[in-house]
């Protein structure tokens, strides 16, 4: 009733037609049929959002204007024009999907305190969360170092189940360790898998988030109520972008704005400029998809992508496979762009049948994409459409490379690392700096291991991961790195014991290969064995080092590295004992950790002496392109995404035997320390506060360029002596049964604590990386909880003062509402990261920007002042206000939608009072 109600109010129902005269009953807007030159000069990435424009328009949330702007999209693209998208559905993962189901949970009271119906808060777009962020290498290699990491956390049963089992099975034991600590979220998940209709979920031990979206999950073309259509997406993680490779546009947001989503909500968006991205040349034989990506994300770096879509076209594009397409556009967050889309073509097709597709859907997909104009043939230059601008690439110019050691921009050639590793080594302490002065640089801390003797230097690698769906998801790299191990193996060579190794596929399908096609039995004696399924390194669950080893590290100020196949490697992510982290293609981690230090130069020097003495370089074990394109064609196969797949929500039988309440309220546990009633809706009222200017606040945090949501909102391990620790200690809890920031982000009492708690933060009031701040009333230093706290109870506001970038790195709903909780009202900063500046729109804070060529540097702010914002009654988008002070700063509030959501405190108290009202 809803779908024909909306057809007949659709001023575009006449271009409505079948797509197969045979099949009457299924049909599709044909855009063709608008007769409009501009649409074939529309970006590919440009018409997905016409498309839902013109379906969607019901002149109340989508008006036919709207459509005009999106049609006009070569001249509206630079007049920052706002226009709604509403995406076929939304991905969640459960470090961001606890959170959400929260909201939902704590909505639902509110709804009907305010006499509402609390049925109305349910997923009106479909929803799939897929378990992926819980698990941790607390297990690696066979060993049971890691024991203690369960004492006090586990049962008696599972802790004797560990030390008597006869399998040496990591992957086993971590996944039990996984739901001993998690369990009361998996249920609290479970239930609302049951309470809230339109919400799927996919169980632990599945995969990624990304790579199950990418070979399972996604649709290419959706068909629903008889209509086929684009299937879009957004999603709570920032490398959501990777499913753009496979020509469905997506791109991450944060957790409040996809719950509005959810509930119906369309995205507020400004239209974005296009640059189109030309690939060409074919890449070197030794090349792989990381170095690609790596190549791209400090070239697109440079040209400046922040809040774009980039497509990417040229004929260079028909050499990529769809996995290396994914591998490129899921670091689309790593250079600064909204959206990295791959126009789908003839590869896509052959994508989804090797993934086990059905074959009907195939021949629909490929047919309607072709009537509406959406398929693309690369070699075709009458097909590119019009760009903002155009960059290319040579793919033959792409060398070997890693990306560190503290940013996932900062490409290192692998032929220079040795060199600027020793530069950073000694330069001033920032992105590329550690400072450590000359005459240690060469400083060795001996150590013993399991009974033999061993020494770490600066540079030691003491962590290698093959890990992330940016890698494992593509079965070349996979692959290749199988073969370099094979062959190392072969040649004698091994890795020492006290590196933590680890092997965290995206997906089950990437073991049933790599054991198919014999590699994975060299690839565990190398120590690089399967150790769970998740994300597990690349978002800080490394697990614990063996106590030798941080010892080592700890007596000598070493500048230990981690090396891994991941994304991400901001200060304090991967491990507090790891303070240069470089991201690598899955073979490069393991020749770093044969190496054992990221001082070496692989042209010159050799990879490692075998024991008959004689040495082995890099180059004579390293697979070429032709040899891993062999080994995939003949052992990635359908037979294997089907057989996994089918199964994929039934097969864990620990998440099967849960139980879990189908109430329509949940019942909260007072004593729960890891689920609790978030306070953010709290004496919410039907009728609105007129928002008050900001009086007299103090500066909480003096911050410096790049600041990370790890920063502000860590998703690690829980330092003993934080204020989240003393909290938990207060509960009753030993340290070793708090667990991570990211394990808790359904307690905002925890997560309150943990805001701005990372070790790394570097905060100018005390001039050095610590979780602490200043005091001012009293120039007392502090735990910035604890700060906050004070000068709430003193009854005064807070600001953030910040430099560029703020709020980079994951799209991470937390590092909003901590700040909210800590009373922080606006933050005054150069340039933000979309997604965080979306989401202190959402939470009701005020994303202040300096005006152009300001800062607090050139404005001689040191932090120590009070600060007035004159709030008018009337504010417009992106308005410069007054600050009270001797200079201006613009309200970063870009859409109208974004002020109404801001009028109403945030946009969960929005969604909240139009569902009681209606």
């Amino acid at each position: 009733e809803e779908a024909l109600l909306l057809v007949m109010t659709n001023p575009y129902a006449y271009i409505i037609e079948p797509l197969d005269p045979q099949k009457p009953d299924h049909k599709f807007f044909n855009l063709k049929k608008l007769k409009d030159p501009r649409y074939d000069q529309l970006p590919f990435s440009i018409r997905v959002l016409l498309e839902s424009a013109v379906r969607n328009c019901d002149g109340v949330l989508v008006k036919k204007e709207d459509v005009e702007k999106v049609l006009n999209w070569k001249v509206t693209q630079s007049q920052t024009v706002e226009v709604p998208f509403r995406p076929a559905r939304v991905i969640l993962q459960d470090f961001t999907g606890v959170p959400a189901v929260v909201d939902f949970a704590a909505m639902r009271d509110a709804v009907k305190k305010l006499q509402g119906d609390p049925e109305k808060i349910n997923p009106v777009c479909p929803a799939d969360l897929v378990i992926d962020h819980s698990i941790q290498v607390d297990f690696n290699r066979n060993c049971l170092h890691f024991l203690g990491a369960c004492l006090g956390v586990c049962s008696l049963v599972t802790i004797y189940y560990l030390f008597h089992s006869s399998r040496s099975d990591s992957l086993q034991k971590n996944q039990d360790l996984e739901f001993e600590r998690n369990r009361e979220r998996f249920e609290f998940l479970k239930w609302g898998s049951k309470a809230f209709r339109n919400m799927r979920i996919i169980p632990p031990g599945s995969g990624i988030v990304h790579q199950v979206n990418l070979e399972y999950l996604a649709r290419v073309v959706s068909e629903q109520d008889g209509y086929y259509y684009p299937d879009s997406l957004v999603g709570t993680d920032s490398h959501t972008t990777m499913i753009d490779g496979l020509g469905v546009l997506g791109w991450g947001v944060g957790g409040i704005e996809a719950e509005a989503v959810m509930l119906g909500q369309p995205i507020s968006m400004v239209l974005p400029e296009v640059i189109g991205y030309k690939l060409q040349g074919t890449p070197n034989k030794y090349i792989t998809s990381t170095d690609i990506v790596l190549t791209v994300t400090k070239h697109l770096r440079q040209v400046g992508v922040v809040g774009k879509f980039v497509e990417f076209f040229g004929p260079g594009v028909a050499q990529l496979s769809i996995a290396d397409r994914a591998t490129i556009a899921n670091m689309c967050p790593e250079y600064g762009a909204t959206a990295a889309f791959f126009p789908v073509d003839q590869i896509s097709i052959h994508y989804l049948k090797q993934t086990g597709r059905d074959a009907e859907k195939l021949n629909y997909i490929e047919k309607y994409l072709k009537a509406v104009g959406m398929f693309r043939d690369y070699s075709n230059t009458a097909e590119d459409p019009q760009f903002t601008q155009v960059v290319e690439l040579d793919l033959s110019t792409v060398v070997p490379c890693c990306s560190g050691p503290k940013r996932p921009q900062d490409k290192v050639d692998v032929s220079e690392m040795k060199q600027d590793f020793k530069t950073c080594l000694g330069a001033k302490q920032g992105f590329k700096g550690f400072q450590v002065a000359p005459e240690r640089h060469d400083v060795r801390v001996p150590f013993q291991f399991n009974g033999a003797e061993y020494s770490l230097s600066h540079g030691s690698v003491v962590i290698a991961a093959i890990t992330s769906c940016t890698n494992t998801s593509n079965p070349s790299v996979m692959l290749g790195a199988g073969l370099l191990a094979q062959r190392a193996v072969k040649a004698g060579l091994r890795v020492k014991p006290y590196i933590k190794t680890s092997l965290s596929p995206g997906s089950g399908v990437v073991t049933y290969y790599l054991k198919e096609s014999g590699v994975m039995d060299f690839l565990s004696q190398l120590g690089f064995e399967v150790v769970g399924y998740g994300c597990m390194t690349c978002i800080g669950n490394s697990g614990p080092l063996p106590e030798p080893v941080v010892e080592a590290i700890t007596r000598g100020d070493l500048v230990a590295a981690g090396v891994l196949s991941g994304n991400r490697n901001f200060e304090g992510r991967v491990h507090p004992n790891t303070r240069a982290n470089y991201l690598a293609s899955p073979p490069l981690v393991i020749a770093y950790a044969i190496a054992g230090t990221m001082r070496i130069d692989f042209e010159k020097e050799p990879l490692a002496v075998n024991s008959q003495g004689k040495e082995v370089f890099l180059r004579d074990i390293w697979p070429t392109r032709e040899e891993i394109q062999a080994v995939e064609r003949q052992f990635v196969i359908p037979a294997m995404f089907k057989e996994v797949y089918e199964k994929v929500e039934k097969v864990n039988e620990r998440w099967n035997s849960l139980k879990a309440p189908s109430d329509e309220l949940y019942t909260w546990d007072p004593s729960s320390t890891y689920i609790k009633s978030p306070p953010f809706f709290d004496g919410l009222t039907q009728e609105l506060q007129t928002p008050n200017s900001i009086t007299d606040a103090y500066v909480l945090l003096n911050l410096g360029d790049s600041v990370t949501t790890d920063h502000i909102s860590p998703a690690g391990n829980i330092a003993r002596n934080s204020a989240a620790a003393r909290y938990l200690t207060s509960r009753g809890l030993t340290p070793r049964e708090f667990n991570s920031y990211g394990s808790r982000r359904g307690n905002d009492a925890v997560m309150a604590r943990g805001t701005f708690a990372n070790i790394r933060l570097f905060n100018k009031f005390i001039n050095k990386q610590a979780p602490s701040t200043i005091y001012l009333p009293t120039e007392e230093t502090m735990d910035v909880f604890d700060a906050a706290e004070k000068y709430q109870q003193a009854g005064h506001p807070l600001l953030i003062l910040a430099g560029k970038e703020y709020g980079s790195g994951s799209s991470r709903d937390w590092a909003a509402k901590g700040p909210f909780l800590l009373g922080i009202k606006a933050v005054l900063a150069e340039s933000y990261e979309r997604i965080h500046r979306s989401n202190l729109v959402g939470m009701g804070i005020i994303p202040l920007e300096y005006l152009p060529g300001d800062s607090a540097e050139s404005l001689g702010l040191t932090g120590r002042e009070r600060y007035t914002v004159i709030i008018p009654p009337q504010i417009t988008p992106r308005m410069t206000l007054d600050t009270g002070k001797t200079f201006q700063a613009k309200m970063r509030f870009d859409t109208d939608v974004e002020l109404t959501y801001f009028h109403h405190g945030g946009i969960l108290n929005y969604m909240i009072r139009k569902m009681s009202q209606n």
